[in-house]
């Protein structure tokens, strides 16, 4: 057996059992390279947060697998490829941290509480809508709409376009994944058609500003959103596809989380005030993204070894927030761990800026949830998991029950 196949990233293993493979790869070869990545992954946790904040490793072109078509089908998706190139935090730097001061304060703790309002009472209003079932399929009924719902009001977007939204982000994943050429279609298709939507609006939100991400994006008399006109329309595409699958992902992952460790679930129920600690671990066990890519724009030294400028790295923030020498007992779900210093929102630059967003909108949830299924317990037989490699999966659906008597 070839030693690239000893690590196939691809292989039923590595989306099943991820911690399992990752946790193999950690203790035989954790700055290994990969042929299916062309470039180096990193698993331990020391190797991970190093390399995420130096600054001389820098996010490569946003175009993830279309790189790796064979030519002759690259032109069909060189729409795609123009669009995702201007997506901040994928293109550069510099972009990034544009993007980062134009939007930084609309993203503070502080901001978070003043929302939490209305947060609230989106996620009692989509509860409400689904009481005359008895089961409550949280993907689809709460979780999603949710995430959608709050970033498309972030963003100033008209309530009744939810269902378009979702969508076009549910297409527009496969150029983060190892997708099939009708996924790619789609994804692009979808992509342009949410341009297409956002065009009016930017401009109508130049005529006539508000108080909303638009807005803010639009009105920027420098730097990137100044420099590059479709960086605005890119950029807006950008907040609502990884605002609502972030949230998403962690609220339905989260809650099968307590599904499967009833002992904790018990334990927050007893104990409300470990929510955000609850949370946290949700994040460290299964967090929305398995890692990021980066490249090095100059020498330098990770995990022991030297390496030249140009060379590519995959951090694996999944393997790093399960490494024993960071975390002990990893692989015990345990909503009390302190403290949990796990990577599933990135390090350094390119930090996630919607960090604080989505631990709100987890958290009043989640508090609702308890709330509102005072008996939950899972309304199906097995995770109805769908598979995205390299690494990666998300719930389709996660059916519960146990509602509150009226």
């Amino acid at each position: 057996m070839s030693f690239a196949e000893t690590y196939d990233f691809f292989s039923p293993e590595a989306v099943w059992n991820s911690r399992a493979f990752l946790h193999r790869m950690r203790t035989e070869d954790p700055v290994y390279w990969s042929a299916q990545f062309r470039g180096w992954v990193l698993t331990r946790y020391t190797d991970v947060l190093a390399a995420a904040r130096d600054r001389r490793l820098v996010s490569p072109p946003a175009t993830g697998w279309l790189d790796r078509l064979p030519a002759e089908l690259k032109p069909r998706f060189q729409p795609a490829r123009d669009a995702l190139r201007f997506w901040a935090g994928l293109s550069g730097e510099q972009d990034h941290l544009d993007f980062q001061r134009a939007l930084k304060k609309y993203f503070t703790p502080a901001q978070m509480d003043r929302l939490r309002p209305r947060v609230q009472r989106l996620t009692s209003t989509l509860l409400a809508e689904t009481r005359d079932s008895e089961v409550l399929e949280v993907v689809e009924e709460l979780a999603r709409p949710l995430s959608a719902s709050v970033i498309g009001e972030l963003l100033g977007l008209p309530v009744e376009d939810r269902a378009l939204l979702l969508r076009w982000s549910t297409d527009i994943n496969s150029f983060f994944q190892h997708a099939d050429l009708e996924s790619l279609h789609r994804g692009q298709r979808s992509l342009l058609e949410m341009q297409d939507y956002m065009r009016p609006l930017i401009e109508e939100r130049r005529r006539a500003p508000r108080e909303d991400l638009v807005s803010v994006l639009v009105s920027q008399q420098e730097g990137f959103f100044a420099r590059e006109p479709e960086a605005v329309v890119a950029n807006c595409v950008m907040l609502l596809f990884s605002g609502h699958e972030t949230t998403s992902r962690l609220i339905s992952s989260g809650l099968l989380l307590l599904l499967e460790h009833s002992g904790q679930q018990a334990l927050l129920r007893e104990r409300p005030e470990l929510m955000p600690s609850a949370i946290e671990e949700m994040l460290r066990w299964e967090g929305p993204t398995s890692g990021m890519t980066r490249v090095s724009r100059e020498p330098l030294e990770l995990g022991g070894r030297r390496f030249g400028a140009g060379e590519t790295f995959v951090l694996v923030y999944r393997a790093a927030s399960h490494d024993p020498e960071a975390f002990p007992e990893p692989d015990t779900f345990d909503i009390t761990r302190q403290p949990n210093r796990h990577l599933s929102f990135g390090m350094g630059a390119f930090a996630c800026l919607g960090s604080a967003l989505t631990r709100m909108e987890a958290e009043v949830c989640f508090q609702a949830l308890l709330e509102h299924l005072p008996g939950l317990r899972a309304a199906f037989e097995t995770p109805d998991w769908v598979p995205l490699p390299p690494l990666n999966r998300r719930l389709r659906s996660l059916r519960v029950t146990g509602r509150r008597k009226a």
